[in-house]
């Protein structure tokens, strides 16, 4: 794993449950390492057609984090660059294919014209940013990212169902967080 560092010991990782509610994961990042360790530690718990929607400012991680998924599907995360002039990236040859898709310009009747659902469920594991414009579709995985200070941003994943419930009390148990906590 990058940055095979003690990043619980920083307090970068905090996991939130309540009964009955999804857990949450809080991930703090100070660097790019540390956005592209959450990205590599989510990614190795997914499988074919799990799709990710990220939400986040310009330059908030969202691309670190990809480079992260990379890692994990055995892909090159040198590879990985922002999807915002290219709608879609394809990335193939690994353990499953990335595809990033960016929405921004898009509407809902957009994705379906454009057969991009194929993308979504696919042979691969999709990571989408602006994913609201899906429309009704939602991402089996949430994760926004926000500024908190100049050097930091805090990434909060969201669960969507019972199996990626399983996928981030996971991912924290790999980053040497303790699930528990309340909201």
């Amino acid at each position: 794993m990058p940055g095979s560092m003690s990043l619980a010991s920083e307090r970068a990782l905090e996991v939130l449950e309540m009964p009955g509610e999804s857990p949450t994961l809080i991930w703090r990042s100070t660097n790019e390492a540390h956005t592209q360790a959450f990205g590599s530690a989510l990614a190795r718990h997914l499988r074919a057609g799990d799709l990710i929607g990220l939400e986040g400012d310009l330059g908030s991680g969202k691309t670190c984090f990809v480079r992260g998924v990379a890692e994990a599907c055995a892909l090159s995360p040198a590879r990985v660059r922002s999807p915002s002039f290219t709608l879609i990236n394809d990335y193939s040859g690994g353990r499953l294919p990335l595809y990033h898709l960016d929405l921004y310009r898009l509407e809902p009747s957009d994705v379906d014209r454009m057969a991009l659902r194929e993308y979504l469920y696919g042979d691969g594991i999709c990571v989408v940013e602006w994913f609201e414009r899906l429309g009704e579709q939602t991402p089996h995985l949430a994760v926004h990212f926000t500024f908190v200070a100049e050097s930091e941003r805090r990434l909060v994943a969201v669960a969507r169902g019972r199996r990626y419930d399983s996928v981030l009390r996971a991912v924290a148990e790999d980053l040497g967080g303790r699930s528990g906590g309340r909201r």
